[in-house]
């Protein structure tokens, strides 16, 4: 399978959210990354409900939604509604993850489990076989721009392993400071969906950038 390019919409332009979208529907970008912030789980406040529909309904590509919030389970339904098709939560703010799991995928998305980049690989042995992504934070969850921490590819590799017996279909997920520089490795060591932030949305053209990023 070739590799899927998830532009992040926290870098969008937020006066201009319509446009950008509609921007993203025309590029090869594969789905839309949306970053929901509580203020509580990590450091920082993004959006709600109100602008996850707005951005559904302009969309023409799935909505893959990534909860940096605590006690998700409270908001999965919500976020199915709102257009969520892949949710995606954190293995550090699920006491029960197996129940979450189940829950996402009972509303029938994709369901997805988050690691923070001090989280091992070795958490997620058990929860694995039942997952249809994983997304290796490759920085600290809660702001966009940082700097990219380097072991996130030998943790890309350490779950590719892991999942070549467990779930060989599984979707290993990338997100934070990834961009030109940095894609083809992480590809080479098992990734499949690369989120991109500032990479595409700090170009000067930013269709251009995806596509470039989808060959890399």
């Amino acid at each position: 399978m070739k590799h899927l390019i998830a532009p992040s919409v926290l870098s969008a332009d937020f006066a201009n959210l319509q446009r950008d979208v509609e921007m993203l529907n025309r590029s090869q970008a594969d789905w839309l990354h949306i970053d929901i912030m509580d203020g509580v789980f990590v450091p920082n406040i993004s959006f709600g409900f109100p602008v996850l529909k707005a951005i559904a309904k302009h969309a023409k590509k799935p909505l893959d939604v990534h909860l940096m919030i605590v006690d998700p389970d409270r908001y999965l339904a919500e976020f199915k509604q709102a257009g969520a098709a892949v949710i995606t939560v954190h293995f550090e703010a699920c006491t029960h993850l197996h129940r979450t799991v189940q829950a996402i995928k009972a509303l029938g998305c994709k369901a997805g489990v988050a690691i923070n980049p001090h989280t091992p690989v070795s958490v997620l042995e058990d929860i694995l076989a039942d997952l249809d992504l994983v997304l290796v934070m490759s920085v600290n969850p809660g702001f966009g721009g940082q700097k990219f921490i380097e072991n996130s590819v030998q943790k890309v590799q350490k779950i590719r392993t892991m999942a070549s017996s467990l779930n060989p279909t599984l979707l290993i997920e990338v997100d934070g400071g990834v961009g030109s520089e940095n894609i083809a490795k992480l590809v080479a060591a098992g990734a499949d969906v690369l989120v991109a932030g500032n990479a595409v949305f700090a170009a000067e053209n930013p269709e251009l950038m995806i596509q470039k990023l989808k060959t890399l």
